[in-house]
């Protein structure tokens, strides 16, 4: 069977998994239909990043020792499952059990996805690639907003359905057109070899990470960026409606659409002058913009938790999305660009994901605590300032990068 250029399969991807994240109305189904409580809203994440702390190098290791589109395939397939159970689900510990089930499966294409294209490419190749990508994510987005709302002015639980059996999409699309010619399979002569060599290859990544310092400060950096990040993503819905309210003419899935649409947009066109940066600047650039931004969505975050009044808080919201992002794609640049070994690629990136699920799983449930006790501003602040040492890690990450440029190459 014919398969797909690899470029094209990746923006594909790209674009048709995120028409199927539709997170905006999912969290007013959450908020509106399953009425779960800041507790319940943050648990849910939090038994979601207890399991891709648990999963996320054992799946890692797979990707890396056996298939990345065997893995991508399992991946898409569990997450899609996992939403249209939730979009079915009657209660809402049903949901958080389900959402489990969505964090498993999502440790399958953690890494796997960034390294496959990587290795169909070169690794050389991809440094704009994620950014791009990132530019086709905003218009999937986009697309599947206006499907998912269309949905939801119906019915917020069809909505989520629909979001789901689009992510079944994309296992298929792997199933159909995903080639793998840049991946090297393991080399084993019989079966019995097949968990030493997962274990062996878990081994040489937690090493890789080690014994490069850069490396360590990065995944370094998502662990905190991870420890207050449950607050923003679970609380921000539940925050406007219940403590700033929106006005009785304002339909709320049109009010948050309006704001994913505008996030969009500007995030789509925002990404064109980091794109030449990153080609005019090096890794350098990169590492600058991480700083600015994690700063910018720390302030913004806080300056939303505070804000009174419902335009005042959405011109907020907006800002501190939009900061926060530009995030990801400058991260996975900066970190992909260290990894010089490929057959631990995938494993540390899954190890960097999972210092992000740990600071999650670790900060959530006090975060939900906060906001039971003393309300949900307090849980927004809380967590905004419990990401600021991953701004001082990104600062000194800088700095050790610049030693190793200007040093001779023995002794870096």
């Amino acid at each position: 069977m014919r398969r797909a250029d690899p470029v094209r399969l990746f923006y594909a991807l790209s674009f048709l998994s995120a028409m199927g994240g539709g997170w905006v109305v999912f969290d007013l189904y959450l908020v509106r239909i399953l009425q779960l409580s800041p507790l319940q809203l943050i648990l849910m994440g939090t038994v979601m990043e207890a399991t891709v702390f648990l999963f996320e190098v054992p799946t890692g290791v797979v990707a890396d020792t056996y298939s990345r589109r065997l893995s991508l395939i399992v991946g898409f397939l569990g997450m899609g499952v996992a939403t249209v159970g939730v979009g079915l689900a009657a209660t809402a510990w049903v949901a958080i059990a389900l959402w489990g089930l969505w964090g498993l499966s999502y440790t399958f294409t953690s890494g796997a996805f960034e390294a496959w294209i990587a290795d169909e490419i070169g690794a050389e190749n991809v440094g704009s690639l994620f950014l791009r990508g990132t530019r086709v994510e905003y218009a999937g987005s986009f697309a599947g907003l206006a499907l998912v709302v269309a949905v939801g002015l119906w019915s917020l639980r069809a909505a989520v359905i629909v979001g789901g059996s689009l992510t079944l999409a994309c296992a298929a699309l792997c199933v159909v057109a995903m080639s793998e010619h840049g991946f090297k399979r393991v080399a084993r002569s019989e079966e019995l070899r097949r968990l030493a060599e997962l274990v062996a290859t878990a081994k040489r990544g937690a090493r890789f990470v080690r014994g490069q310092r850069l490396v360590l400060i990065l995944v370094a950096t998502e662990l905190f960026a991870g420890l207050g990040a449950e607050a923003f993503d679970r609380l921000t819905e539940a925050h406007v409606i219940r403590d700033v309210g929106i006005p009785a003419a304002i339909n709320p899935v049109l009010a948050f659409a309006a704001v994913s649409v505008v996030t969009m947009t500007f995030g789509f066109f925002a990404v064109g002058p980091l794109i030449r940066r990153v080609d005019r600047g090096g890794m350098t650039a990169v590492a600058r913009m991480l700083v600015v931004f994690t700063i910018a969505t720390i302030a913004g975050q806080i300056a939303f938790a505070l804000g009174r009044g419902f335009w005042f808080v959405m011109v907020i919201f907006l800002g501190a999305l939009l900061a926060r992002g530009l995030l990801p794609p400058l991260y996975t640049t900066w970190l992909n660009d260290q990894i010089t070994d490929s057959s631990v690629r995938a494993t540390v990136l899954s190890i960097s994901g999972q210092a992000n699920a740990i600071g999650q799983a670790a900060g959530g449930p006090v975060l939900g605590v906060v906001g039971n006790s003393f309300g949900i501003p307090a849980a927004l602040v809380a967590g905004a300032l419990t990401s600021l040492p991953a701004a001082a890690l990104y600062a000194r990450a800088i700095r050790h990068h610049d030693d190793l440029v200007v040093a001779p190459v023995g002794e870096a």
